[in-house]
């Protein structure tokens, strides 16, 4: 059903099968979908999370998410490089919602990624 998620929100998303380096298993996602989209659409855009315990020195275009934030137990990361376009049937539980601060970094990350 379209409109069970609103851009910001941290939802799990199942991501396999993955073929090669793309991120793999069931994890938190960010929808950063317009909410337009959302609303109308049986596809989500998001951009996959993963934990920060073993990252030493992470790329731009990753964006630290303090433990908390978001409905998430430790801090994260959302990766601004493993965007993807999935069917609302991938969705699973809601974590919560990331912060109008952490968005806007999201943002300025996704213009980097995608050249915008």
């Amino acid at each position: 059903m379209p409109g069970r998620v609103v851009r910001g929100m941290v939802v799990a998303v199942g991501l396999d099968p993955t073929i090669g380096r793309e991120i793999r298993k069931k994890r938190p996602c960010v929808v950063i979908q317009n909410d337009i989209g959302n609303k109308n659409s049986p596809l989500v855009i998001v951009a996959a999370i993963t934990g920060a315990e073993h990252i030493r020195k992470p790329p731009p275009i990753w964006i630290l998410v303090p433990k908390g934030e978001g409905g998430l137990d430790k801090d994260s990361y959302v990766l601004c490089n493993q965007i993807r376009t999935v069917d609302e049937a991938r969705l699973g539980d809601i974590y919560g919602q990331l912060s109008t601060k952490i968005m806007k970094e999201v943002d300025d990350a996704l213009r980097i990624s995608l050249a915008l």
